[in-house]
């Protein structure tokens, strides 16, 4: 387990949802203050919004990997397609770990529960999702590749 990896688990065993805990765990090579990084992503957990739709550890993984590796011209050609490439790996790896990148599916869900409310953080909870494992993994598939990628430069 990479040290992301251990931060983004602690960070959602602390409270914060799938997106913020993925991302942040990434603030020291973002150059990101936390409380940052943990705004930026405040809205993508749950399957953004609550909606049950891309895991929230995919989107904060997907963030960071952007902010660190991605474009930022709109003409960028061949940046923009080894963007979309890193993207599409990272999924690959996550969904071949765990059968998918869709919350719902991820939860063992049929829709998406329908309300904007939070389910309450008890041991419970915590015991049951696997959310956690998810940020961790996700945290450090992008580590490792970052590692790859710093390697290979």
């Amino acid at each position: 387990m990479s040290k992301n990896g251990e931060r983004a688990y602690a960070l959602f065993c602390e409270g914060y949802n799938c997106a913020q805990s993925t991302f942040a765990a990434f603030c020291g090579e973002m150059g990101l203050e936390e409380k940052t990084a943990l705004r930026l992503a405040s809205g993508l957990g749950g399957g953004v919004g609550r909606q049950r739709e891309v895991c929230g550890a995919i989107t904060g993984m997907t963030m960071a990997a952007g902010l660190l590796r991605g474009y930022h011209t709109p003409t960028s050609g061949p940046e923009k397609t080894e963007t979309y490439a890193m993207v599409q790996q990272l999924c690959a790896a996550f969904r071949e770990k765990h059968g998918s990148i869709i919350c719902r599916e991820l939860l063992g869900l049929d829709r998406a529960e329908g309300s904007p409310q939070a389910s309450p953080r008890t041991p419970q909870y915590y015991h049951d999702r696997r959310c956690g494992e998810f940020c961790r993994d996700a945290a450090d598939l992008l580590a490792d590749f970052l590692a790859q990628a710093a390697a290979q430069e």
